[in-house]
């Protein structure tokens, strides 16, 4: 347990924030101090071919044990942190033997978090958690993910009674800006299958994610003095205001769950002249997805028609659901389902409502359910992880391993 508290601590303290705005690989300079302390870590407890790239993309090998050839496979974390809230002096608190009350994360600042607004909490009386002090957000998404990966692997060298097979291990720059897989060579890395150690709470299994496309509309307006505008002034936030009124009010990120997709504006401004937003497009169906994207051109056509083709819209791909790449190879799946059952914890399957680097290096050729790290209310100052779900997570690991040896020879 100290083993994991140290390393989590270590890597948490380091800001990793990405930068959606930035045009460089990291995205942020600050990413590289974690991974360089990676790399020296990885060779440290004794990896093979460490190597990290230009753009920050760190893999190495643990080798196998065995005598026969069987399949390779991969772990695979981001050590980036959430633009979407501080990741600078991070300064994590422990709590020993939860008792299942209110914890105070800031006592000037009047920041609780409680189990009786984060029910989740509940599960995890007894044990130990390290939160945030309601300042920044903690970095278990995905740092205790790369603290699972890198004590796995020292645990599986200093246990060569363990037999495994090769073993790859991978961690990226810039995941929560949607740029995790970009600059990843599965080719290089050269895992038959892989595991990223992304999820949230404990026995997470995913291996389904939201098909994501992201749309902009800009609304070309005319200006004309309000007391002779008849039949003249086209008012761009007008127009934004009736697009948005015709999609649906129920299909929201807030009115909706479990395979429900929906439709997300997340910026918006306007002048008479110029107005523009942007959204997001999420749905788990290939079919109600295409549909989404559909509905959205039906709507800049119709009104269109109606003011003379004033309004433009851009609607881009970014991923898609993994479970058409991962299904041809469900044992993948099977596997890591048995090697939970066999740590005693009970798998939990369900769709991501969200992406994961996996999904992209799913498409890319390399199949990558995602496992549980542990952590919960990422990107935020309530952010929390078990010690307990970390452990888990990293035997998980370890039997993943080991189970891929005993029915691969």
């Amino acid at each position: 347990m100290q083993n994991i508290i140290n390393r989590f601590l270590k890597y948490v303290k380091i800001d990793t924030q990405s930068d959606p705005n930035s045009k460089t690989t990291p995205s942020t300079e600050k990413q590289w101090y974690l991974a360089d302390l990676l790399v020296e870590e990885l060779l440290e407890i004794g990896m093979e071919e460490v190597s990290i790239d230009n753009k920050a993309y760190i893999t190495a090998t643990l080798p196998s044990n065995l005598t026969t050839e069987i399949p390779t496979i991969g772990f695979i974390s981001h050590f980036d942190t959430s633009p979407d809230f501080s990741g600078t002096d991070v300064n994590p608190q422990i709590i020993e033997n939860y008792d299942g009350k209110d914890i105070v994360l800031n006592a000037m600042e009047n920041i609780v978090l409680s189990p009786d607004y984060f029910e989740d909490l509940l599960q995890y009386k007894g044990q130990t958690l390290i939160t945030t002090d309601g300042t920044t957000l903690l970095g278990a998404d995905d740092k205790a993910g790369i603290t699972e990966i890198v004590t796995a692997m020292e645990y599986l060298i200093n246990h060569p009674e363990i037999k495994h097979g090769k073993i790859r291990v991978g961690f990226t720059p810039d995941e929560e800006i949607g740029r995790g897989a970009h600059h990843f060579d599965v080719e290089k890395f050269g895992a038959d299958w892989a595991y990223t150690m992304d999820g949230s709470q404990v026995g997470e299994l995913e291996y389904e994610n939201f098909n994501a496309a992201s749309a902009k509309v800009v609304i070309k307006g005319k200006s004309v003095h309000p007391g002779y505008a008849k039949n003249k002034m086209v008012n761009a936030i007008s127009i934004a205001s009736e697009f948005l009124e015709i999609l649906p009010p129920e299909e929201t990120p807030q009115n909706t769950s479990g395979r429900e997709g929906f439709f997300h504006v997340h910026h918006i401004k306007g002048e008479i002249e110029h107005a523009e937003f942007e959204l997001i497009v999420r749905d788990h169906d290939k079919t109600f997805f295409e549909n989404r994207k559909q509905l959205l051109r039906d709507i800049t056509e119709k009104l269109n028609d109606i003011h003379g083709n004033c309004i433009s819209i851009e609607i881009k791909d970014q991923y898609y659901n993994m479970r058409e790449k991962v299904e041809p190879v469900f044992h993948i799946v099977e596997l890591a389902k048995e090697a939970m059952e066999a740590m005693r914890v009970t798998p939990i399957i369900k769709p991501i409502r969200g992406g994961t680097d996996g999904s992209q290096l799913s498409y890319m050729g390399l199949p990558c359910p995602n496992i549980f790290a542990g952590g919960h209310n990422f990107h935020g100052k309530y952010e929390y992880v078990p010690v307990e779900s970390m452990i888990k997570a990293t035997e998980v690991i370890i039997k993943i391993c080991e189970l891929v040896a005993k029915k691969s020879v």
